[in-house]
């Protein structure tokens, strides 16, 4: 077992393994997701993102980098719909590209390997030219019963509860400085940016399990995850069956977002099927 310091996290005192994962560990660790992933971008495993990509880190330290993307999904909704969408409109889709992926790429071998690689400010970069998403994790959190549980750079926790836990953890440690610098341009609070997260991660999951043939039970484990009570996420997963006046629902199951996208605003006569502004 590799030596620990303690570290302040979410989730409270925890042990970090003191030297980097192995990169074979990694990349067994990233299989399936970078499969999952594959129709949206080129998934990496490195040991730093690359120059030039846009990292977490970045676009809470660049307003320069936040307003090129704002203005940059302005203008890829105006050419492929026609309609100048409002600022905050923008905003939101750029933030919602941006952590889309960057969920995806923390829950995904969540769901998938029952591993949970912690991320860092630069240990996700995205480059939209190329379609590449990197990923730098500083270790790996598995449980008892991994076959990677006691190699260099991986964490073991005891069971399924605070491997979902150091999940959360994760994901808010990564995310929340980035919505925190987004809050003016949604002109949103904080409890709507979080709700924000929150959808991101739900559905990241749930996109896990449609693509792999697994939707039953990547709600159920999104389900576990978001129950509604995991500060600072806000609302549950909430999914539920399909039923009648779930319009456009193509799966086993769907849910009504916690935050509106305001994608309504774009194409009114065609809402989102999981948007809150539609009648059951």
């Amino acid at each position: 077992m590799t030596t620990a310091v303690d570290v302040a996290s979410t989730t409270g005192t925890v042990a970090v393994p003191s030297a980097p994962a192995r990169v074979d560990v990694l990349r067994e660790t990233y299989e399936g997701t970078a499969a999952a992933l594959g129709s949206l971008v080129r998934l990496e495993v490195s040991a730093r993102a690359g120059a030039g990509q846009v990292t977490g880190a970045r676009l809470v330290k660049d307003p320069a980098l936040r307003e090129w993307l704002v203005g940059l999904a302005g203008r890829r909704i105006t050419e492929t719909h026609g309609v100048t969408p409002r600022r905050d409109v923008a905003a939101l889709e750029a933030l919602h590209q941006y952590a889309f992926l960057a969920t995806a790429a923390m829950s995904g071998p969540w769901f998938l390997t029952r591993r949970v690689p912690w991320l860092g400010p630069d240990g996700i970069g995205y480059d939209e030219t190329s379609g590449t998403l990197t990923v730098s994790p500083s270790y790996v959190t598995c449980l008892p019963g991994d076959p990677a549980a006691g190699l260099p750079g991986v964490r073991v926790v005891p069971d399924e509860e605070q491997l979902r836990a150091v999940l959360r953890a994760a994901v808010a440690h990564h995310l929340g400085p980035v919505l925190e610098e987004f809050r003016p341009l949604l002109r949103r609070g904080p409890r709507a940016v979080w709700g924000l997260a929150t959808d991101e991660l739900a559905e990241g999951i749930w996109y896990m399990g449609r693509v792999t043939g697994q939707e039953g039970r990547a709600v159920a484990a999104a389900g576990a995850l978001l129950p509604g009570s995991t500060p600072p996420f806000v609302g549950a997963a909430g999914f539920r069956p399909c039923g009648e006046g779930d319009e456009e629902a193509d799966g086993e199951a769907t849910r009504t977002r916690v935050n509106c996208c305001l994608w309504y605003t774009v194409t009114p006569q065609k809402l989102c099927g999981t948007c809150p502004r539609r009648s059951r």
